[in-house]
């Protein structure tokens, strides 16, 4: 006669397996696999060999970092079409979810964000099963004494993020497990081990406005009109200022700019910036599709709404006109870069040098 066992036991049984299953694949996850563990040692020693610790107001370190990260490099490889940045919150126990981040396409971190940082390559790998991702923490040390115009906005707008900014020795790059792309990154200045080198604070005055004039008469911050990252002879640079500037005014008047601004006025938990060029660039597309989906803009309960037809038509025709030339001023360095690109030569022929 077949014996059954008690249901109170078989559901022990089961629940004893799952919860080995389950405590296995913390384990394995936890232990970090050597693809994650590789490309953390990689993405390391690309920052501390294209942006090593130098002195916190050397413009040409800060130039040649950015421009190697803004092109074909590991850290740009890993990055997904959002990328969330920010600080490590002040309150310890805050999860990524209840940090508040900024929103920005991988291109416009790598060119404006993450140069602004020094590194040694020294970094750690773990999971953080609170997140239920992977955690790279890597030793840095922050460019506080740049001139003004190659920090993206105005930081010191607010005293305690200029402060971390300054103070920060270590930048942390969260890890999706599934698709191994970056998909928080954050700085701290609460880090583990001892700043990479002592820091000398600077003190600026912030004047109200995320775009300015210097005694030069040329605007600024100047990192966000494209400034090194297109070649001066660009021949699109001209038209995207004078389009960011139409596009600028037609988002004013679309109330636009009361929220998509750094001081973050509607404490977003998830921020968009439009006010450089730079930024607006890089956030074009969602900027077209919130407000011909009548999603943008808000109003003081965070309900969206439609504009007026004639204010949505001029914005979309301001936006559509920036967007275009963006593309065409990129389309145009790519063919600069593949012209200006050393010929690789293969042995000679009958005397003759023949180009690949």
């Amino acid at each position: 006669m077949k014996q059954f066992r008690p249901l109170s036991l078989r559901l022990a049984a089961v629940l004893g397996a799952a919860l080995l299953a389950a405590g296995a694949a913390r384990a394995q996850e936890a232990a970090v696999p050597p693809a994650v563990q590789t490309m953390a040692a990689a993405i390391a020693a690309e920052l501390a060999r294209h942006c090593p610790l130098a002195e916190a107001n050397d413009a040409a370190a800060f130039e040649s970092c950015r421009a190697a990260l803004f092109g074909d490099s590991t850290l740009r490889a890993h990055l997904p079409p959002v990328l969330l940045w920010g600080r490590q919150s002040t309150n310890p126990n805050a999860t990524l979810r209840q940090t508040n981040l900024t929103q920005f396409a991988p291109d416009t971190w790598t060119h404006l964000y993450a140069p602004l940082f020094m590194f040694n390559g020294k970094h750690t790998v773990e999971w953080v099963p609170e997140e239920r991702q992977y955690l790279v923490r890597l030793e840095a040390a922050f460019r506080n004494r740049l001139a003004p115009g190659q920090f993206p906005y105005p930081f010191w707008h607010e005293e305690a993020k200029w402060g971390t900014y300054q103070n920060a020795n270590s930048f942390l790059l969260w890890v999706h497990p599934k698709t191994a792309k970056i998909q928080v990154a954050q700085f701290t200045n609460r880090g583990p081990t001892p700043m990479l080198q002592a820091v000398q604070p600077v003190k600026h005055k912030f004047e109200g406005t995320w775009l300015w004039t210097d005694a030069g008469g040329r605007t600024q911050p100047a990192v966000t009109l494209f400034d090194g990252l297109y070649r001066p002879e660009n021949p699109y640079l001209r038209t995207l200022d004078r389009q960011y500037r139409d596009l600028a005014l037609q988002m004013r008047e679309s109330q636009c700019t009361q929220c998509h601004v750094p001081n973050n006025p509607d404490k977003m938990s998830r921020l968009v910036l439009l006010s450089t060029p730079a930024h607006a660039a890089g956030e074009i597309d969602r900027l077209i599709k919130s407000v011909r989906e009548d999603k943008m803009p808000m109003d003081e309960f965070r309900n969206s709404y439609a504009l007026k037809p004639d204010d949505k038509t001029w914005l979309l025709e301001s936006a559509e006109a920036f967007k275009a030339t963006v593309q065409a001023a990129r389309a145009w360095e790519q063919r600069a870069a593949k012209q200006a690109a050393p010929v690789a030569w293969q042995p000679v022929r009958n005397g003759h040098e023949v180009p690949q």
